[in-house]
């Protein structure tokens, strides 16, 4: 995953691809492209995810059985996979969403500490 701007570049903690993924198929079926894109749209293109990620992610996550995969014919009627979240993914989804917002409460606490009393 990587900005536009290669100056830019915003590295992800390792799983965060992951979580992406799976909040981005919430909203139905998609295929890699379609992942990739929304991705980018939502984050106002800050984040654009590379084929070297997206693809060794998705069959990761298929592998731990939080998406499945099926065969289809996309937009352009071009042969594609479609993604699709499991049982199992909405459950993880859940779970990996509470840690990435403990995570981030603890980062924000140290970046912006409360202001010292009296100063």
């Amino acid at each position: 995953m990587s900005t536009k701007e290669e100056c830019e570049r915003i590295e992800l903690l390792q799983g965060t691809l992951d979580l992406l993924i799976l909040r981005t198929l919430l909203l139905g079926p998609a295929h890699g492209h379609a992942i990739a894109k929304a991705i980018e749209f939502n984050s106002e293109d800050v984040l654009q995810v590379e084929q070297g990620s997206l693809y060794p992610a998705l069959h990761r996550l298929i592998q731990r059985r939080w998406i499945s995969v099926e065969e289809g014919t996309s937009e352009n009627n071009r042969r594609a996979k479609f993604y699709k979240l499991t049982p199992k993914g909405r459950r993880q989804l859940t779970l990996e969403t509470r840690k990435w917002d403990k995570l981030a409460g603890a980062i924000a606490r140290i970046l912006r500490p409360r202001e010292q009393e009296g100063e």
